[in-house]
């Protein structure tokens, strides 16, 4: 059997350069909540593959809905020929999409993908081209997503030049003194300075900022969002690929919001680690579009449209949106307790069970002491995830299925990785 270094040293001279990997480890099994490597150690995972595995490694109904799907067909492409699971997992997500009226859904293969589609769905619809975007987002690394990205390092430089009129506007971060009022004028300024409203196609926005840091959008800014929209004809993107699928606590982090978007791209944990994603929105906009002006060859393949009905039904059935809400105050009241003693906590955030800490000297972003701590972490063995413009943010990615008892094992470790 390889040992991790002979693994690693294959993997420097076979796989390019620009896949970066977090962990110096490879994974050998995994059960749940825990990893074990390629020597035999264990591992506790809190990055959940980026956010993919909320029903977490193995979930006996999702490996049970593969079996059974493998025994019928594993791909036709559905511009070929269709199935009917296809059709009945767009009619679940339609009923659960934060979306009121006559809802339509249609299923790709990657959230990045899933964001080009609501865009072309919105330029069809609505005759425009333009886009407006926060700083910090994160929306994918194809040429347009990546555009639409807020964040030059490592996701924008070298790979100009990217896709014109795409316009970014800031986040409002109240601890790094941004308002919702700062991110409003912004927005304004853009339309008396750069573009005209009737040019703009959709605002896009995640409800919570996944790779920018875990920040939630403040629900006066999706007011004040969706009024603007409404004014000028713009359509309201929501960006729920990390958010989605119980990690907020809601089906949807636009759940957590008064007001609805006109279009939803999710993908992430739809899945368990099956490659779907998927555009939900109104129904007259999902039609702007012609007959095969939408789709992919693998776009809702059978396989990973049945290991997403079986996320769906343990989600419903196991209580996972209770259980990121539980799980995730428990994170928050322990994290709290922590910061009062470590002061380079300058805060802890996150709705439900999307949860974060933002290490800073004074001021100032401490990236070098948030590896640290990832590093001693990984050490004792638990797997974290840093994000955030500047590299400061650790992000609690567990799986919701995680039992009790290795919950609190990973929170010891966390507390123990901490300077004293």
């Amino acid at each position: 059997m390889p040992d991790n270094a002979s693994l690693w040293a294959r993997r420097e001279q076979a796989v390019a350069r620009g896949v970066a990997t977090a962990a110096p480890f490879f994974v050998e099994r995994a059960e749940n909540a825990e990893l074990w490597d390629a020597e035999g150690k264990r591992y506790i995972d809190f990055a959940g593959g980026i956010a993919v595995l909320n029903t977490g490694h193995r979930h006996p109904r999702v490996i049970a809905a593969l079996e059974r799907q493998l025994q019928c067909f594993t791909h036709t492409a559905f511009q070929v020929a269709g199935y009917e699971s296809y059709v009945r997992l767009a009619e679940r997500l339609n009923r659960i999409a934060p979306i009121s009226g006559p809802v339509k859904s249609v299923f790709f293969s990657t959230g990045a993908e899933a964001l080009e589609n609501a865009v072309k769905i919105a330029r069809a619809a609505t005759g425009r081209s333009a886009l407006i975007c926060f700083s910090g987002a994160f929306h994918g690394r194809t040429l347009l997503t990546m555009a639409m990205t807020g964040k030059v390092v490592p996701y924008k430089a070298g790979f100009g030049p990217l896709p014109a009129e795409v316009y970014h506007v800031p986040f409002p971060i109240s601890l790094h003194g941004v308002s919702v009022a700062d991110s409003i004028i912004a927005i304004q300024r853009l339309f008396k300075a750069d573009i005209e409203p009737r040019r703009v196609a959709a605002i896009v926005i995640e409800p919570v900022q996944g790779e920018g840091g875990f920040y939630p959008a403040p629900p006066e800014l999706m007011v004040e969002l969706r009024a603007l929209c409404d004014q000028h004809g713009i359509l309201l993107i929501a960006d729920e690929v990390q958010t989605g699928f119980a990690r907020t606590g809601k089906w949807f982090g636009m759940h957590h919001h008064s007001v609805e978007p006109d279009l939803l791209a999710c993908a992430k944990s739809l899945a368990a680690g099956l490659p779907l994603s998927a555009v939900i929105g109104r129904a007259p906009i999902l039609d702007a579009p012609p007959p095969g002006g939408l789709g992919g060859t693998y776009g809702g393949n059978p396989l990973a449209i049945a290991a997403a009905h079986a996320v769906l039904d343990v989600v419903e059935n196991e209580q996972l949106i209770s259980r990121a809400n539980t799980l995730g105050a428990r994170l928050r009241d322990r994290l709290e307790a922590v910061r009062a003693r470590v002061p380079l906590i300058a805060e802890v955030r996150g709705p439900g069970g999307m949860v974060a800490i933002e290490l800073m000297h004074g001021k100032n972003p401490d990236p070098e002491a948030t590896r640290a701590i990832q590093l001693r972490a990984l050490e004792r063995g638990l797997l974290l995830l840093t994000c955030g413009t500047y590299g400061n943010v650790i992000r609690f990615l567990f799986p919701l299925t995680i039992q009790d008892e290795i919950f609190d094992e990973a929170l010891a470790i966390f507390e123990a990785s901490l300077p004293s």
